[in-house]
């Protein structure tokens, strides 16, 4: 068979795909060698164009955010306050503080800015996050001494060592501005704007000339802005950059000999605003080592792969080729869960008489037992999940309904005839609400219905003892929540509130943020020990529904909420609990926002 004319037509083939494949490859790779050296150094300018861009635009920020606080009323009277010896240290405090706030709001308004900084001569440092403090080290850095001595503006790669809220101990760059007067000699206090050297080293670090080289970010003095070590671009190098800096060019490629006797490439781009320049070294070498090996590569890869494709296209084609095919047609179709779609795919059995056959008629039955196993398993796990829901709905009622008769009874035998009628009433609204077990799901406005219920029996058993207030923000009409999810934990903020403190003051707060719903609930009360907060987070993480079916310990309420949200919401649902011992504690439930139309069940595995 391989004496056939097939067999000596796809030889023919090979050898003359190999043999013009082979000359291309030679004639290609000689005149590549020009062609990527122009190419590097035209694409090695254009990102350094691109990069010259981006840093004028940093800088413009820093630029705006600078000039706005310089001419800002709020630093001219903050100024004039610390100046004005009539005034008291209390008030002189409270114009540090608005300052700081105004530092904090220029911060925020520019996304590049880390944090802004004001520094006065007599050891004064203000700072954004309301930071005021007496730091007179400061006055003896060099980079406050070099600013009124000298005048130097810009302050390459550092750590701050004042300023740690924002920039969290990582290298900034600096631009330092004298406030009230436009002459750094004449200044009391200096303005310094920090921006994160990332902004500046990230983009930077994508541009390479080749494999081992660098790109430097150079001041006008030749420095290094950015944490770059200047003695790697060599003495030969910098001479050639000091040169290049007092000539006219903008840009260029300039090709030097290094002290090995091989020659290196010098890429540079001068940026305008600031005199700044970007330089890069790279080995000329190198830039064709990897296309040599890459050509070598390419052309054994190649004829490797010509000579076993061809080979196994003339003898396994019409045998396994097409049948193995369509398996993995359906193997992908089975991977996106289209089975009916991979049971099409497959060849029928009388088309395939091989090992094949047999692999593919098993394949064909495990899809029918993997889409049967997954329908029974999707049928078990909803009503695993219904009567697991429904277990936890039902856990709350007994609970609630003992504490509200015994009020009842209490406000009888005291003959408090309005207050007993009057928490009747709301009992038995609110009945009416937890009896219509139907669905899980309420509207929002019902939900806050039952919980002002609820309140006003708990009013009228305390009185002025208690203290709830609730507020909603946002568009909560047509929103859908669970059920019962506020009135356990509003039971246990009276309840410890009152074990702490002699008045319970309860805040409620249901706002709506675009997509997201918070219910916040904080009280006065002793907080929560650390043991059962850490339970309580665990539990978040890694909801588990037993141990809260048949937990009877003090925060079953809190518990059971979240096992609910859990079951309902799954990954849509997150919990924030701040509690510390003897301080209260703030609980805080986000939900997805979801409208009646839209409400779905979320199946959280």
């Amino acid at each position: 068979m391989f004496f056939s004319l097939k067999s000596r037509l796809i030889g023919l083939i090979v050898v003359l795909f190999v043999l013009s494949f082979g000359t291309l490859s030679f004639l290609l790779f000689s005149e590549a060698r020009t062609v990527i050296r122009s190419y590097i150094e035209s694409s090695a300018l254009e990102k350094m164009e691109e990069y010259g861009s981006y840093v004028d635009m940093v800088q413009m920020q820093i630029y705006d955010a600078a000039s706005l606080v310089f001419n800002s009323d709020t630093t001219k009277n903050w100024d004039s306050a610390l100046n004005d010896k009539s005034m008291t240290e209390g008030e002189k405090m409270l114009a540090n503080l608005a300052m700081s706030r105004f530092l904090t709001q220029a911060t925020n308004s520019y996304t590049s800015i880390s944090d802004i900084s004001v520094y006065r001569e007599d050891g004064l440092r203000v700072g954004g996050e309301n930071q005021v403090a007496f730091e007179p080290a400061f006055l003896q850095e060099r980079w406050y001494r070099s600013f009124f001595d000298l005048g130097e503006r810009w302050l390459p790669a550092h750590i701050d060592a004042h300023e740690r809220v924002r920039d969290h101990g990582n290298p900034v760059i600096s631009l330092l501005m004298p406030i009230g007067t436009f002459h750094h000699q004449a200044a009391q206090t200096v303005m310094k704007v920090n921006v994160s050297e990332s902004y500046f080293l990230e983009p930077l670090n994508r541009i390479h000339l080749a494999k081992n080289s660098t790109i430097f970010l150079l001041n006008e003095k030749g420095g290094p802005i950015l944490s770059q070590q200047a003695h790697e671009l060599g003495a030969e190098a910098a001479h050639e950059i000091d040169r290049i800096r007092s000539g006219p060019m903008k840009s260029g490629v300039v090709y030097l000999d290094n002290a090995e006797g091989k020659r290196d490439i010098l890429v540079y781009k001068k940026l305008g605003r600031t005199g700044w320049m970007l330089a890069g070294l790279a080995p000329e070498q190198e830039l064709y080592a990897s296309l040599h090996r890459l050509q070598s590569t390419i052309i054994a890869v190649t004829a490797i792969l010509v000579l076993v494709s061809l080979f196994a296209a003339a003898w396994l084609s019409y045998g396994v080729t097409k049948p193995l095919t369509r398996l993995v047609l359906a193997m992908r179709q089975v991977q996106r869960g289209a089975f009916d779609q991979a049971e099409t795919m497959l060849p029928p059995d009388k088309n395939v008489k091989s090992e094949v056959s047999y692999v593919i008629s098993t394949f064909r039955y495990m899809i029918s037992r993997l889409r049967q196993h997954i329908q029974n398993e999707f049928e078990l796990k909803l009503l695993r999940q219904q009567a697991e829901y429904k277990a936890l709905l039902m856990q709350i009622n007994p609970h609630f309904m003992f504490n509200t008769l015994e009020l009842i009874s209490s406000l009888a035998m005291q003959r408090r005839t309005d207050d007993t009628v009057q928490v009747i009433e709301d009992l038995g609204k609110m009945m009416r609400f937890s009896m219509n077990t139907s669905d899980d799901r309420v509207a929002l406005a019902e939900e806050l219905g039952y919980v002002r219920h609820y309140i006003s029996i708990l009013q009228t058993r305390f009185g002025d003892k208690l203290r709830i207030d609730i507020a909603e923000e946002g568009r909560l009409e047509a929103l859908m929540v669970i059920k019962f999810i506020l009135q356990p934990l509003i039971e246990n903020a009276v309840k410890y509130s009152f074990r702490h403190q002699p008045i319970a003051i309860v805040e409620i707060r249901v706002t709506r943020e675009a997509d997201r719903l918070r219910l916040r609930i904080s009280d006065n009360g002793p907080g929560m020990p650390k043991g059962i907060l850490r339970k309580l987070r665990d539990q978040d993480a890694t909801p588990q529904l037993d141990p809260i079916l048949d937990s009877r310990s003090w925060h079953i309420g809190l518990g059971n909420v979240i096992a609910r949200c859990h079951l309902h919401y799954g990954s849509l649902f997150t919990v924030n609990i701040h509690a510390e011992e003897g301080t209260g504690t703030c609980i805080e439930l986000i939900l997805p926002a979801q409208e009646e139309r839209y409400v779905q069940r979320i199946d959280c595995g």
